[in-house]
């Protein structure tokens, strides 16, 4: 594994160093169930259980050799000397009655602080006070370390496939190493990759290939023309989630199930993915209608990243994405003419070369210096390309452990680039699937409108398809 971030690992490190308003961290809120024959577990117990595994992550003790990128060479990844376990594991409580309304107030401040740069670029918070004795362990991990699907791997090693025999510390003080417990089956990733995310993976493989052979490189400079074409001469709308930003955010979540979802699919056509896209034009062209704006005819562009990992690199960190550009139509009003629409562009896009095209721009955009990258950073996230991010990434369909505790939940967390006060991400679980949705404190008061768009999207939806069924 090389120690020198890729470019596009120091983009995300020059996003933020560009804009105040910018928070280029990822990371979630996990939520178990009580501890059997306990509370919660304790802080201690935490690091320790998390001291006896970092070793299958050396990266997460290590800090950047310098805290800016810029000069004529990327930063390295290099073994932090003070790297103190307890400057990055912390204990927080919620105030009564620790409902979902007090844990989001919380998460939100809490992710409007951005990662101390001169220490390894991560954080974990116990949480405390959760209401049903519940509690979370929370994470907040830059960007330049780890991607959402990596993300996803790490959670697989810190958390047990099913409750241990024994506590977790008194394992691991017998062996005196991470135990051969029952995760070390997800050394892999997750199965359940979208459609969306596979097209990115043969995108990657694509791109490798066109490198060699001359026909290939030709179909790989049409892509990136047809992506600079669609995407740069034809902008993304102006709207009003398109603002500058400031630092502190708001934070809400959805919760549907999968079946509820794969229910919808059934009787209405689309995949999985084209039905949550769906629901978040609702909510989106909700929002934009309550503020007095014409919902634009073209729609709203989001930005959908995609996995390109290969499956041998379970556990690789840094960043193995690219992305679509996908048009939402919330100029339609009709749920299931909305649901055809975002069907008909998603397989548009599956079909061309788009994932493609993406995937060569960020290839060509890494041979920039150092010194010359930071425009160009901006311009792969400026609004004129999209308006928002919407990432979806597939989590485990089995259930996952903490002390013995089951995870109950995960609530993703999605950065915000400068000029986008709106960003969406959708991780699914053990049957459930929870869409988290970040927007700017002070440009986004109204972020319940949102939230309840998405809400009333879903049940537009479910109620035709069961109305169908019966």
């Amino acid at each position: 594994m090389s120690n020198s971030l890729t470019a596009l690992d120091a983009t995300f490190l020059e996003l933020e160093q560009m804009d105040e308003g910018a928070t280029m961290h990822i990371g979630g809120l996990m939520v178990f169930d009580p501890v059997p024959h306990g509370d919660v577990p304790t802080l201690d117990a935490v690091c320790e259980n998390i001291a006896s595994r970092l070793t299958l992550l050396p990266r997460y003790s290590q800090r950047l050799s310098s805290e800016r990128t810029g000069g004529l060479t990327w930063p390295r990844w290099e073994d932090d000397p003070r790297f103190d376990l307890r400057n990055h594991v912390h204990r927080a409580a919620l105030p009564a009655p620790g409902g979902d309304a007090e844990l989001s107030e919380w998460a939100a401040d809490y992710f409007s602080h951005r990662l101390d740069r001169t220490r390894p670029l991560w954080e974990l918070v116990l949480v405390e006070g959760l209401e049903h004795g519940r509690w979370a362990l929370v994470t907040k991990t830059h960007h330049a370390l780890v991607d959402g699907v990596g993300s996803v791997d790490v959670v697989h090693l810190l958390l047990d496939a099913e409750p241990p025999a024994l506590p977790a510390a008194a394992e691991q003080r017998d062996s005196g190493h991470a135990p051969d417990s029952p995760w070390q089956a997800f050394l892999r990733p997750p199965e359940a990759v979208s459609e969306i995310a596979r097209t990115g993976s043969r995108a990657a493989s694509a791109g490798v290939n066109a490198a060699r052979h001359p026909r290939e490189a030709l179909r790989k400079g049409r892509s990136v023309a047809d992506l600079l074409v669609h995407d740069e001469i034809v902008a993304a709308p102006s709207t009003s989630i398109n603002v500058p930003i400031g630092a502190t955010r708001r934070y809400r979540v959805v919760r549907v199930t999968l079946d509820e979802v794969k229910a919808i699919r059934g009787e209405l056509g689309g995949s999985v993915n084209d039905v949550l896209l769906a629901a978040c034009a609702a909510g989106l062209r909700e929002l934009l209608i309550s503020r007095g704006e014409e919902p634009p005819v073209r729609g709203v562009r989001a930005m959908v990243p995609m996995n390109v990992r290969e499956s041998s690199e379970g556990y690789a960190l840094g960043n193995r994405v690219s992305s679509l550009f996908v048009e939402l139509p919330v100029a339609e009003a009709d749920p299931v003419a909305r649901l055809r629409e975002v069907v008909e562009r998603t397989s548009r896009l599956k079909a061309s070369d788009a994932a493609l095209g993406a995937a060569t721009t960020l290839d060509l955009a890494a041979f920039a210096p150092p010194f010359l990258h930071a425009p160009i950073a901006r311009s792969l996230y400026a609004t004129r390309l999209f308006n928002l991010t919407i990432t979806n990434v597939p989590g485990p369909r089995e259930p996952l452990y903490a002390f013995g505790a089951p995870l109950r939940e995960l609530q993703p967390i999605v950065p915000l680039a400068a000029g986008h006060a709106v960003g969406i991400a959708i991780f699914s679980y053990d049957g459930g699937v929870v869409i988290g949705i970040s927007a700017d404190r002070d440009s986004t008061p109204d972020l319940d409108v949102l939230v309840d768009g998405v809400e009333q999207g879903f049940a537009e939806l479910a109620r035709l398809a069961s109305a169908i069924r019966t």
